[in-house]
């Protein structure tokens, strides 16, 4: 079986630029090995929840390299809903 079998909610570093009225805007996600990934643009903001886990906050719809995806920050914290490979 190949592709995707799930996605869990996976906590990431994000540096964000925070604008003098509190706006923030996410610049670029650092997964968990250090690899950091810029995001090209935001294409969306809006509060909103995960459908797939229990938690709500702020959704940002980004652009990263060619491929849009959900950011989320929760509170203080920012996380993605992250695929899981499939066991070989």
């Amino acid at each position: 079986m190949r592709g995707v079998v799930g996605r869990h909610k996976q906590y990431v570093e994000v540096i964000v630029d925070v604008a003098e009225d509190g706006t923030k805007t996410p610049l670029t996600i650092v997964w968990e090995d250090g690899t950091h990934y810029p995001i090209a643009c935001v294409l969306d903001v809006r509060p909103a929840s995960s459908k797939r886990f229990a938690a709500s906050g702020v959704r940002y719809t980004v652009r990263v390299g060619t491929v849009a995806t959900h950011l989320f920050c929760e509170g203080d914290r920012w996380f993605v809903e992250a695929k899981e490979a499939p066991l070989p």
